[in-house]
């Protein structure tokens, strides 16, 4: 059912509707006393709902309108007032022109390493402000931080929140969170700390990284049960090219005992700075966009859709390799392969040159297709100078159903290729 624009919500006149949800909507306003747009979220009382459902929605009301004038800090979304009505009740908060870090959350939308661990070091600073006033926000994931169209981060919706007090009872109430990203504690219902937030800034870093969730299950019960049960994937093994103190950062926050992750948001801020530190000294590289653009050129990735190619850009570790560098030795195991996207190299076989790759070629990938570790059966050599994707096995076979598909569809055709050019040297021979 459509709700017609209102015209004022209190002192307020509105603007347009910025976002709804099942239980609130939120408009642009203007504040005539301030002379500033401000974001109104109006939460919808039902009296025909789920009685649960309205306890839930009058408690995310409480919460955030507890706080209004309480957190006033750089990186959350300032709360500036409240107000209960017979037939409806709102909250007014700082509105902030940009999106929120779904927009960055996809294999094709990620954003540089650098900016991310600027992004959740600003979230360190705001989560640690608010534990300093007895605040848990609970509710910690990419839709709930904002980016602004000035670069600025800032945390909002404290809806799932709750304050501690001397002998208050801080158990997780039922429903309060977002299933992928709720800790383990969360979900089996204890007394929660800060380091339930560690947890979902752990698992929001892990997707802004990857673009992938550590965790992921097609019924509430599974995920559940992943989340309680399942060792992640390491992030290092989706992006080869992460630094590993990152990875180290991600899976220590994420760790699914307490007692095993950052103890304070200190600890874990002081990490993400040496982090921060070190991508600062590693300098400026080819970007991802140039990579995706570069690859998008090549035959062998017609069969990749947007989504799978930029999945591909980011569990491949790109090489500058001098010429003369021998990558591949025959009679040596190993399983990762390689995709050359500038210059030559030559293909041997026992000391006796056989072929060369050109760039938009492949070498290496028939040992992909085997269940376990083999030994090479040729040389590779660089003739020239190179640029080269390092792809291992193992971040093929934990991409997506989509990437693995056309990747397996395009070495299929190179394979092909190359019986049919055998074929042809065998009859010229005969």
């Amino acid at each position: 059912m459509k709700i017609p624009l209102p015209q004022h919500i209190g002192k307020y006149p509105v603007q347009r509707e910025i976002g709804s949800g099942a239980t609130s909507r939120v408009y642009l306003a203007r504040d005539p006393f301030a002379d500033q747009d401000v974001a109104i979220k109006v939460f919808q009382f039902d009296p025909h709902a789920d009685p649960l459902e309205q306890r839930m929605t009058f408690k995310a009301f409480v919460a955030e309108a507890s706080l209004a004038g309480k957190l006033n800090h750089p990186h959350i979304v300032d709360i500036l007032d409240a107000v209960m009505e017979p037939d409806h009740s709102y909250v007014v908060m700082e509105y902030v022109p940009g999106t929120t870090l779904e927009a960055h959350s996809d294999v094709s939308t990620l954003l540089p390493l650098h900016k991310v661990v600027e992004i959740i070091f600003k979230c360190i600073r705001a989560l640690e402000y608010a534990h300093r006033h007895g605040v848990i926000h609970r509710d910690i994931k990419p839709g709930n931080i904002l980016l602004s169209e000035s670069g600025e981060t800032k945390v909002s919706d404290f809806g799932a929140s709750f304050q501690q007090r001397p002998a208050q009872d801080t158990t997780q109430v039922t429903g309060v969170g977002s299933p992928a990203y709720m800790s383990p504690e969360q979900i089996r219902m204890e007394a929660l700390t800060q380091q339930t937030d560690i947890y979902s800034l752990g698992v929001t870093m892990y997707r802004l990284l990857t673009g992938r969730l550590p965790f992921q299950a097609s019924t509430q019960a599974g995920l559940s049960y992943a989340i309680l049960n399942t060792v992640p994937t390491r992030p290092v093994t989706l992006r080869p090219e992460l630094p590993l103190l990152l990875d180290a950062i991600v899976m220590k926050a994420m760790s699914k005992e307490p007692a095993e992750r950052y103890e304070s948001w200190l600890e874990f801020g002081k990490d993400l700075s040496q982090a921060f530190v070190s991508l600062r000294l590693a300098g400026d590289s080819i970007s991802d966009s140039e990579r995706f653009n570069k690859l998008r050129g090549f035959p062998f990735f017609e069969d990749f859709n947007d989504v799978a190619l930029w999945e591909l850009v980011r569990i491949g570790a790109w090489k500058a390799i001098p010429a003369g560098t021998t990558l591949i030795r025959e009679g040596e195991e190993g399983d990762d392969f390689y995709f050359l996207a500038d210059g030559e190299v030559d293909v041997s076989l026992a000391g006796k040159n056989i072929a060369s790759v050109q760039p938009g070629g492949c070498f290496g990938e028939i040992l992909y297709f085997s269940d376990r570790i083999h030994r090479r059966t040729t040389t590779i050599t660089a003739r020239t100078d190179i640029t080269a994707i390092e792809i291992k096995a193992e971040a093929v076979r934990a991409a997506t159903d989509a990437c693995q598909a056309a990747f397996n569809k395009a070495c299929m055709r190179v394979l092909i290729e190359r019986l049919v050019h055998s074929n042809q040297r065998l009859a010229e021979a005969a």
